[in-house]
């Protein structure tokens, strides 16, 4: 037995502190601002992220290990920026630990999300979903976009989460809710080479794209709260890479799942 998709919030599924403004705060603040339910699930507190001001060297893993407390903060400016309320962390604060990038030690440690029991976190993640009834769901491709382990885990637990909360007879609180459309964040190969950005997809593989353009600065701002993690000069900004790529407010995603688009489409929202 499915559940019901009248549902109309935006439900993003986000790796860690930082994410969700770099990739989606454009859309974040344009569908808040129009008053569509926008909820935030992010999965760790970004504890292993690399600090770019030296004078925070010290909240470092190697150090006093008191970055997650600190992005935590980063993240509360972050959502108040973007004019998002709702903000939660899968399991809760703490539940699951950054496990780095790929092929580092900590991707074996305990307690880190790429080591998540699949069934805990997905029973989380249903929860939410069951509770805020969202119509469309954010998270990121089965490569993470970027081959980041949490961000692929992401995807898995967003994935198997939607089937859980669908599902009748799964043991999780609430009533079945089907998400009826799955997205994951994109960028377009020309866009991304435009832009100086590292990371993109083929453009045929990208379905939409939300031009929120006058959402920019409340973008920018939001981004600017995660000074941990990125340097905003301008109309540039950089990660901790040192390579600078452009804001922008046009936002691109794939239809990973449901009602398939008759052309390109400018609304995450929009039925064929």
């Amino acid at each position: 037995m499915q559940g019901q998709t009248s549902g109309h919030g935006l439900l993003l599924v986000h790796a860690h502190p930082d994410d969700e403004s770099i990739g989606t705060g454009a859309t974040m603040a344009k569908y808040a601002a129009e008053g569509v339910p926008v909820t935030l699930v992010t999965c760790t507190l970004g504890e292993l992220g690399e600090i770019i001001p030296p004078g925070l060297a010290y909240l470092g893993a190697d150090r006093q290990d008191r970055l997650g407390a600190y992005r935590r903060g980063e993240l509360i400016s972050a959502c108040a920026a973007l004019g998002v309320s709702d903000q939660r962390f899968l399991g809760g604060a703490g539940r699951w630990r950054d496990s780095g990038m790929a092929g580092l030690p900590a991707n074996d440690f305990p307690g880190c999300f790429w080591r998540a029991d699949l069934a805990e976190a997905a029973a989380d993640l249903a929860t939410i979903i069951r509770e805020v009834r969202p119509r469309v769901l954010v998270t990121y491709d089965e490569n993470g976009f970027y081959g980041h382990p949490d961000h692929i885990q992401a995807h898995r637990v967003s994935r198997h989460g939607v089937a859980v909360a669908a599902d009748a007879s799964a043991p999780v609180p609430g009533k079945p809710w089907q998400v009826a459309k799955f997205y994951a964040t994109a960028v377009p190969r020309t866009v991304a080479a435009a832009a100086g950005g590292r990371f993109s997809v083929p453009d045929e593989q990208v379905t939409t794209e939300i031009d929120a353009g006058a959402y920019l600065a409340v973008k920018t701002a939001a981004m600017r709260a995660h000074a941990t993690q990125i340097a905003v000069d301008g109309e540039s900004f950089a990660l901790s890479d040192g390579m600078w790529q452009r804001l922008s407010g046009r936002e691109f995603y794939t239809l990973l799942t449901g009602p398939a688009p008759d052309g390109p489409e400018d609304d995450l929202f929009a039925a064929p």
